[in-house]
């Protein structure tokens, strides 16, 4: 299955977080909390403006994002847990 968001919304896949500290400790899974970082897998085509013109997403396809601990809708496709939130719901961009 595949999904198109409409207006200014994203679908993210979290990125699994490291089960190893710096130092070398194991994490185990019932420890660990969710990633707050993940990968945009598609994006919108953008908001309508007070004008009508429709603004242009900031965020494209294959960005690393941050985001709230909480945010977004989460839906289930192909097995596959992922996020559905506005662009708004993300806190950066994760320059490499």
């Amino acid at each position: 299955m595949k999904l198109r968001p409409l207006a200014d919304r994203v679908i993210v896949k979290r990125v699994e977080s490291e089960t190893k500290t710096a130092s070398g400790i194991v994490i185990p899974d019932n420890a660990a909390e969710k990633p707050d970082q993940g990968e945009v897998l598609a994006v919108g085509p953008g908001k309508r403006n007070d004008k009508g013109e429709i603004a242009v997403l900031t965020v494209k396809v294959g960005d690393r994002v941050l985001f709230g601990k909480y945010s977004g809708q989460t839906v289930k496709v192909d097995g596959d847990e992922l996020l559905v939130m506005k662009e708004d719901d993300l806190f950066a961009v994760v320059e490499k």
